[in-house]
């Protein structure tokens, strides 16, 4: 396995576990924390490999969405 494959896996694998937190925290169901992660500038800019975001744990991530981008979560 290549090292583009790996980091596929990984940026897949953060996510599912972004979006499950975002999803208990918000107390919204997943399809709507994947709505939210997705709309977001934080989700282009870990695709871009921007910063070394991707590299960041999924909970510091899920913080910096809710504290920058608190309009996605307005209903």
């Amino acid at each position: 396995m290549d090292g583009e494959k790996l980091e596929q896996i990984y940026q897949e694998n953060l996510e599912e576990r972004l979006i499950s937190y975002l999803a208990k925290e918000k107390n919204v169901s997943l399809e709507q924390a994947m709505d939210m992660y997705y709309r977001s500038e934080l989700c282009e800019k870990i695709h871009r490999g921007e910063e070394g975001l991707q590299y960041l744990d999924y909970r510091v991530l899920a913080q910096v969405l809710m504290k920058y981008e608190p309009e996605i979560f307005a209903k």
